[in-house]
């Protein structure tokens, strides 16, 4: 799939013989995937799965989603410095599940937990102090430790009202030029 510019992420097939198969454009790619990218693929998967004689009921073609899971290296690496939630194979400390942002850490991985910070309704003073004593602690482990990880999904329902006035719709436009015509 990287002669198509996409990556495999996952591959499952089920009971009932349906063969799922998940898409992401190749990095540094920061493109979501389309339902054209999709179609793309499942049409080059039909005929190499014809080909190889690979047994099948229905071939399903998606993007990875928000949640995307990281299984190699490579994905570590794409996404480090971003929120992931990672399930360990064995207990640390009496818990298998931690979140928190990736770091790269020479040959291995780290992951930054950030301490809960005060709830609303906590007075300024006492919010202040107590970031005072608050600190972030750190979990390094190697891949060979993980059951699984995936990106924690990060959803901005604040829109465009936020950004930046030149990135605004139609910023530097005379008012009549405004969506490619005119206001009436």
């Amino acid at each position: 799939m990287t002669g198509l510019g996409y990556d495999l992420v996952d591959a499952e097939k089920s009971a009932g013989g349906l063969l799922r198969v998940y898409i992401d454009h190749l990095p540094p790619s920061e493109v979501f995937i389309t339902v054209d990218d999709c179609e793309k693929v499942t049409r080059q998967l039909q005929h190499v799965l014809e080909v190889e004689g690979c047994a099948y009921e229905r071939l399903e073609v998606s993007s990875p989603g928000l949640d995307r899971p990281l299984k190699k290296a490579a994905d570590y690496a794409r996404f480090a410095g971003q929120q992931i939630e990672i399930t360990l194979k064995l207990p640390f400390k009496g818990r298998k599940k931690f979140s928190g942002e990736l770091q790269a850490l020479g040959d291995g991985w780290r992951l930054v937990l950030h301490a809960p910070r005060p709830t609303r309704g906590v007075k300024r003073a006492a919010a202040a102090a107590s970031d005072a004593d608050v600190t972030d602690q750190a979990l390094d482990f190697s891949l060979d430790e993980v059951r699984e990880a995936h990106l924690v999904p990060v959803v901005d329902f604040k829109g465009r009202r936020f950004a930046a006035p030149e990135d605004q719709a139609g910023a530097g436009l005379p008012d009549e030029e405004i969506d490619g015509g005119r206001i009436q």
